[in-house]
C-alpha cells in the first residue's frame, strides 16, 4: 500500500505547486520527494505534473487525481486525530466478565470514580461463574483469580490479595481459639472447593496444615456468611470482611500468620488493546495496589 503514502506526498506537492516548498513542509529531501512522485506517475501510467524550471502545474489527470486524493488524505487525517482523541478520552462499551464476589467487593466501590473519569464509556458486566470465550464472545477482558490454562490468552497481574484468618467470637467461645497453625486441623475451617490444606506464613517460617469442615463452596460471600454464623474459621482478604470486623461479627485470629497472596489477573485475547480496556486495567492495578 505504498501508493497511499505517495498519494499524500502528491497532495502536498499539488498544494504547494513546488517540490521545494512541499519537501520543507514534509521534512524530507527534495530529491527523494521528486523521485517518489515520479514512481507514482509510473505506477499509474499517466503524467500528473508539468514540471518547469520556475513552477509545476497539474495535468488534467493530475487535477482529477488531486481532487480525489485530497479528500482521501483528509479523511485519513481526521480518522487519525479521532483515534488520538479516543486514547486521551476513551469511549464506547466496555464488556467485562468477572467473578461476582470480586465485582461486588472490589470493583463496585471503584466504579463511580472510573465512570466519572471517562463519561464517554458505558459498561456491561457479566458476573456468571463460567469462563467466557474471549475469542468467540464479544468481551474486552475477563478478571480471573487464576491464570488461564490456555497459552493463546494474555494474562496481566493486577493485584495480589492476601488471605488472613477470621472467626466469629461466638465460634471461638465454643471451640476455643487456636494459637498455632497446627491446631487448625482440630477446627472447622471453611474452604473453597478442592482445597484440603492451608500453608500459613510468618516471616520466613511456613506451616502446612490439613483443613476441612462440613461446608465447602465456590463463593467467597457464602464462606464469609458462614463464618459470621459461627460455623467455622475463614481465610479471606481483609477487604472482604471489613464490615464484619468493624461491627465485631468477626475478628482476626493467629494475627502473625497469613496465607500466600492470591494473584488477580486481567485476561485479554491480545496485547493490542483499545484505550478503554487499557485505562480500565491501569485503573484497577493502581487502586488495588494497596491490597
Amino acid at each position: 500500500m505504498e501508493y497511499l503514502n505517495d498519494m499524500a506526498l502528491f497532495v502536498e506537492v499539488a498544494k504547494a505547486r513546488s517540490f521545494r516548498r512541499a519537501a520543507e513542509t514534509l521534512g524530507m529531501p527534495n530529491s527523494t520527494l521528486s523521485r517518489r512522485i515520479s514512481l507514482l506517475e509510473k505506477s499509474i501510467g499517466l503524467r500528473l505534473l508539468h514540471r518547469t524550471t520556475r513552477r509545476i502545474e497539474l495535468t488534467e489527470a493530475g487535477q482529477l487525481y488531486y481532487e480525489r486524493s485530497k479528500r482521501i488524505v483528509e479523511e485519513a487525517r481526521i480518522a487519525h486525530e479521532q483515534l488520538g482523541e479516543m486514547v486521551a478520552q476513551p469511549s464506547g462499551v466496555l464488556r467485562v466478565s468477572l467473578p461476582v464476589d470480586f465485582a461486588t467487593t472490589y470493583l463496585a466501590p471503584m466504579l463511580p470514580e472510573f465512570a466519572a473519569l471517562y463519561p464517554g464509556m458505558d459498561f456491561d458486566f457479566d458476573l456468571t461463574p463460567r469462563n467466557v470465550d474471549l475469542v468467540a464472545e464479544p468481551f474486552d477482558l475477563a478478571i480471573r483469580m487464576a491464570a488461564p490454562q490456555t497459552s493463546n490468552l494474555i494474562a496481566r497481574v493486577i493485584a495480589r490479595l492476601t488471605p488472613r484468618l477470621y472467626a466469629a467470637p461466638g465460634y471461638l467461645q465454643q471451640k476455643g481459639e487456636p494459637h498455632h497453625p497446627s491446631e487448625l486441623k482440630q477446627h472447622q475451617c471453611l474452604t473453597m472447593q478442592n482445597i484440603g490444606s492451608w500453608i500459613l506464613h510468618r516471616e520466613a517460617e511456613s506451616v502446612e496444615t490439613t483443613v476441612g469442615s462440613r461446608f465447602r463452596g465456590n463463593s467467597v460471600a457464602m464462606i464469609r456468611r458462614l463464618a459470621v454464623l459461627e460455623m467455622g474459621i475463614s481465610a479471606l482478604p481483609e477487604r472482604v470482611v471489613m464490615e464484619e470486623l468493624a461491627s465485631g461479627q468477626l475478628r482476626r485470629i493467629l494475627p502473625e500468620w497469613q496465607l500466600a497472596p492470591t494473584s488477580v489477573y486481567a485476561v485479554t485475547e491480545t496485547r493490542l488493546l483499545p484505550a478503554k480496556t487499557q485505562r480500565f486495567i491501569e485503573f484497577l492495578r493502581e487502586r488495588l495496589r494497596e491490597e
